[in-house]
């Protein structure tokens, strides 16, 4: 799922290699964590949060193939 959030987010910023994707496992729970540079935050959340929202929706039904929970938290720093 990883690298999945990874691929996307490269694909929306300016700084692809500032972009940082980890992930927890807790048995069929998955938490994946996406830190972006600061300037490339609005980019990643979008207007309303719609690109958050779209990013999360992909990944979820990607994990539902795999029986898995996942989810993706954005961190600002």
């Amino acid at each position: 799922m990883s690298g999945l959030v990874e691929a996307i987010a490269k694909s929306l910023v300016a700084n692809p290699d500032e972009v940082v994707v980890t992930e927890e496992v807790h048995g069929n729970n998955i938490v994946v964590s996406l830190k972006v540079a600061k300037e490339d935050m609005g980019k990643v959340i979008g207007k309303q949060g719609r690109i958050a929202k779209a990013i999360r929706t992909v990944v979820k039904a990607a994990a539902i193939k795999q029986k898995k929970r996942v989810t993706v938290d954005i961190i600002d720093e």
